[in-house]
């Protein structure tokens, strides 16, 4: 099944692989994606829609096995505070559930930050913009689809 983010990276000629994994509407964290995927969670990206006080409404993609650091997302942003958007706002702003938001082919083209840490993988999963879907890239062609900016927004796991 192509996806509206499918479309996009065959477009921009980039090559991706599609792993489908069987959904768990208690358990929708990237580490079990991960698990079901067979890809480490620190290469499993998760992308969060969040709102800051002075640009609005952006992606924040982190590692699977990471936190959000909404200070440092700040600070990136340019921002005084930055929260993430009520889940009942998600899918009017985006397009996308909860389980299934990507950065790429949404509603509105936001602006997307990246945990700096995605230069380290080679590969990374990210969902294909459907509960069930992950997207398997290269990090560099990710960052190039999305124009992210990077930096250090992540922060461990308090899990």
């Amino acid at each position: 099944m192509k996806t509206n983010a499918v479309r996009i990276l065959d477009r921009l000629g980039i090559q991706c692989e599609l792993r489908e994994y069987e959904v768990d509407p208690d358990d929708l964290s990237a580490e079990k994606v991960a698990r079901q995927i067979g890809m480490p969670a620190e290469q499993v990206f998760k992308t969060l829609v969040v709102r800051g006080d002075r640009t609005g409404v952006a992606f924040a993609v982190v590692p699977g096995n990471a936190e959000l650091d909404l200070k440092a997302l700040a600070r990136l942003t340019g921002d005084r505070k930055v929260e993430l958007v009520p889940l009942k706002e998600v899918q009017p702003l985006t397009g996308y559930i909860r389980g299934g938001v990507t950065a790429l082919g949404g509603k509105k083209d936001y602006p997307v930050f990246v945990d700096e840490q995605i230069v380290l993988c080679d590969r990374i999963a990210v969902s294909a913009g459907v509960r069930g879907m992950q997207m398997l890239l290269a990090a560099d062609d990710y960052l190039r689809a999305t124009r992210a900016t990077l930096g250090p927004i992540a922060r461990e796991s308090d899990a």
